[in-house]
Formats: structure tokens, C-alpha cells, sequence
């Protein structure tokens, strides 16, 4: 899941925030002044916040509608075509996704792919369970166990059937809206302490700093929210594969958790392992020791 969730707030982060330089720029420079911005320079609350609700889930709904093609370009996915001839080890893996979602009541089949690389990681993404994608590492087929593998799938086609990324979107879009009204605030103050022929271009310089910092720092809730659901999808992974399987699989994890691609360091915290080498606030995965103490504890 860790790599699906770093996609989606990256792709939200560069939205939102290319959609707030866009507006900036046309309420900076045409003479049309931002609607919630009075002709004293106070600050319309009624007005910002509906503007805010609006810009902030329109932003996380672009980031969830581009979350799989975004996903399969950055990770060079190769989707895996059932009707096609396909390797003992493709066929092996399309042949698990799609018996795991049957499984878990899916209508529709997640798109299966198999991405190089030779870390030891899955993910699951997609905006609808109807327009889902379960891809995996040749690195996590390369050393881990039939069970093991198994185990992974069925965590990641949990993630499917609980709908996780839509609810991680419903969160994003509260996050983006807090972050683009109070951005807003903080611009405005800022821009009160210079003379009135500079405001605009400081006010509009002040709310791309604001809104990248504060999205910064609202993906730390994204995150926790992010570990929260990894437990629900190991016990979701756990009603599909068997207890066993699926806490053999975070085993095996363990084992390999010094595997990971050197080549993408900004992406080490957001790896299935939840081990990285920034802080844990910024982790998309709880420490899997926890995740093997709450699996047999069920």
C-alpha cells in the first residue's frame, strides 16, 4: 500500500497546488480580486470556506481519477493480460489476484501487473473496485514463498474490497480543504505587513508557501490514517488467505526488510515495510512486529 499512498499525495500536492497558482495568478494579475477578500482587505469566512470545500475535494478527486495511470508510469507497470500467453509465474500471479477477489465478492477482476524491481513490495490502487490494479515486485516473486506471496496478494486485494483508497481520498479532500483556507489566512496576515501596491504579489507568493507547507504537514494525518487501515487490510488479507498464510507473509517481510530500491531514496518511508529513514509520523505502514502482534491476537 505505501507506494499507492506516496503516488496519491504527490499527485494531490502537485494539483492542488497547480490548480492554486493557476487561480492566484488570474485573481493577482487580471484585477480581480480573490471573492473572499473584501474591499478593506478583510477576510469573507462564509465565502473562503466554500471556495476551500470546493478546491480541496476537486483536488483530491483528480488525484484519485489519476491515481492508476499515475501509478503504472512511475513504477513502468506491465499490466498482465489474462487472454494473453503469458510466463508460469505471470499466470501464477493473475491466477491469485483473481482468485482472492472472487473471493472477496469483486464483480470485477483488478487489473494484475508485475513491475521490475528488486524490492520486496506490492500495492493496490486504482479509483473504483471496477478500475482497481494489484501489481507486484519481481523482487517480492523472486524470494518469497508460494504462502508468502500469497499472503502479500490477498493483504493488497483487501485493500480493494475495502474501498480504502476512496476513503483515503474522502480524508484527503477535509485535509486539502483545511489547508487551502488556512493558507489563505495566512497569506492574507502576511500580506498586511507590506505597502498596499505589493500586497497582491505577496499575498499570491504567501499562499503557494503556505499551501505546500501545510500539505506537507496534513499528509502526517494521511499517513497515521494510512497505518490505521494496514491492520484492517492484514485482517481482511488474513478472511482470504488463511490467519497462517497471511502472518507468514509479514514473517517473511521481516526478513527482507533491508531490500529496497537505493534508486528511489524519497521513497524508502513509504515502502510495505514501514521502515524508513525519515521520521515515523511520515510512514505509510506501522512497525510489522506491531502488525504480527495484532494478526495473531484476532
Amino acid at each position: 500500500m505505501g507506494k499507492r499512498i506516496l503516488l496519491f499525495v504527490l499527485t494531490n500536492i502537485l494539483v492542488l497546488t497547480t490548480v492554486v497558482i493557476v487561480w492566484s495568478l488570474i485573481t493577482t494579475f487580471t484585477n480581480i480580486d480573490a471573492s473572499y477578500v473584501d474591499a478593506g482587505g478583510g477576510i469573507d469566512v462564509i465565502s473562503l470556506g466554500v471556495f476551500s470545500l470546493v478546491l480541496g475535494f476537486a483536488g483530491a478527486f483528480i488525484s484519485l481519477a489519476m491515481s492508476r495511470f499515475i501509478a503504472k508510469q512511475a513504477m513502468k507497470v506491465k499490466v498482465l493480460d489474462p487472454e494473453a500467453s503469458l510466463s508460469p509465474t505471470e499466470r501464477k500471479v493473475v491466477e491469485k489476484v483473481h482468485r482472492m477477489s472472487r473471493n472477496a465478492g469483486l464483480v470485477h477482476m483488478p487489473e494484475v501487473g508485475i513491475y521490475q524491481n528488486k524490492e520486496v513490495n506490492a500495492f493496490a490502487t486504482g479509483p473504483t473496485k471496477k478500475r482497481s490494479l494489484v501489481a507486484v515486485s519481481t523482487g517480492l516473486l523472486e524470494t518469497m514463498d508460494d504462502d508468502a506471496v500469497e499472503g502479500v496478494i490477498a493483504h493488497e486485494v483487501a485493500h480493494v474490497t475495502n474501498g480504502d483508497m476512496v476513503t483515503m481520498t474522502l480524508l484527503q479532500g477535509i485535509i486539502n480543504t483545511f489547508v487551502v483556507f488556512l493558507s489563505r489566512v495566512a497569506a492574507v496576515i502576511v500580506s498586511r505587513f507590506v505597502r498596499s501596491e505589493m500586497q497582491g504579489i505577496v499575498r499570491f507568493i504567501a499562499i503557494i508557501i503556505f499551501q505546500i507547507l501545510f500539505s506537507i504537514l496534513g499528509s502526517i494525518v494521511v499517513m497515521a490514517f494510512s497505518r490505521y487501515r494496514e491492520f484492517h487490510a492484514d485482517k481482511g488479507g488474513a478472511d482470504l488467505a488463511g490467519k497462517d498464510k497471511m502472518a507468514h507473509a509479514l514473517r517473511s517481510l521481516k526478513n527482507y526488510v533491508g531490500r529496497v530500491d537505493e534508486s528511489q531514496d524519497s521513497m524508502q518511508t513509504m515502502k510495505i515495510n514501514g521502515k524508513g529513514k525519515v521520521q515515523k509520523l511520515f510512514s505509510s505502514h506501522p512497525d510489522l512486529d506491531e502488525r504480527i502482534r495484532r494478526l495473531e491476537a484476532k
